[in-house]
């Protein structure tokens, strides 16, 4: 694949923050360009090298005063489009104007990121195709969560995407993950999901939970979080922990091990590491 040049690179950037921001940052790169422009040139009593660096950035402040807001002005073009699809996707899969199986895998993510946007999440499309690894990153009160979209229609989701999830959950220090098919799941993933703090969603759940999604309006707040398809990891959970690069594994049953709050008795509000296979597995250490 082709290297991006910085201009795309601006433009992609510009295109996954909200519209709004990229506008801002045209506004204010014309301002600050445009008076660095307008300035005149100092003399050339400085010397010879220095009246060619001043030259030089006169004359790139000429030209950036009309490139970089264009670039940002772009970037914010397409956040808008992309919004304004997105919402227009769900709206057309809940009252039943087109069927999940019938959208595009594209489609697809667009349509799982935009019902986290509603629960309250900030989410981020990775754009990296099709069974990329990672479709979303979503962050909520502090916490990292990964999903990974399957738009599958005639086989069912097996354990290997779920384990290759958690991998990427523990390296990246995320709090849980979420695999969001189309399709269904095999009773070997879902076994392994309910122990290692992942939530899978099929496609009998996911019409389901798409029809209760609240308006952009109607979002919930952080204390009354929705029920619907929160995240996996309870409120004690705040994210698996890393030591340098590696993540804590637990020495009974082998999962990674998560800092966890306690909530009740004489340790209330010290945090400690707890085993994220829990239930099953009760380990804990305490935090150092």
């Amino acid at each position: 694949m082709a290297r991006k040049s910085a201009a795309e690179d601006i433009i992609d950037v510009t295109s996954k923050l909200p519209w709004w921001v990229g506008m801002l940052l045209a506004v204010i790169s014309y301002a600050g360009l445009h008076t660095l422009a307008a300035t005149s040139m100092p003399s050339s009593s400085g010397g010879l090298s220095s009246a060619m660096k001043s030259g030089l950035i006169h004359t790139l402040a000429n030209l950036g005063q009309y490139v970089l807001p264009a670039l940002f002005s772009i970037g914010a073009v397409f956040s808008l489009f992309m919004s304004i699809k997105r919402k227009k996707l769900h709206n057309d899969v809940t009252k039943g104007h087109r069927e999940i199986a019938d959208v595009s895998w594209q489609d697809f993510e667009l349509l799982i990121g935009e019902h986290f946007r509603r629960e309250g999440f900030s989410a981020k499309e990775t754009s990296r195709g099709a069974d990329g690894g990672v479709d979303l990153i979503l962050k909520k009160n502090g916490a990292t969560y990964i999903v990974q979209c399957k738009h599958y229609k005639a086989y069912k989701v097996g354990v290997k995407p779920v384990r290759e999830l958690l991998g990427v959950m523990a390296s990246c220090g995320a709090a849980g993950g979420f695999v969001v098919t189309s399709g269904e799941f095999t009773g070997d993933a879902i076994d392994f999901a309910k122990t290692n703090n992942i939530k899978l969603i099929d496609g009998k759940d996911l019409s389901k939970i798409l029809k209760t999604t609240p308006r952009p309006a109607q979002r919930h707040t952080p204390e009354q979080p929705s029920q619907k398809m929160q995240s996996p990891a309870t409120t004690d959970f705040i994210k698996p922990s890393i030591a340098g690069d590696e993540p804590k594994i637990c020495p009974k049953c082998g999962s990674p091990m998560a800092i966890r709050v306690a909530r009740k008795g004489s340790h209330a509000g010290q945090k400690f590491f707890g085993c994220t296979g829990y239930p099953k597995c009760k380990f804990t250490q305490p935090f150092e």
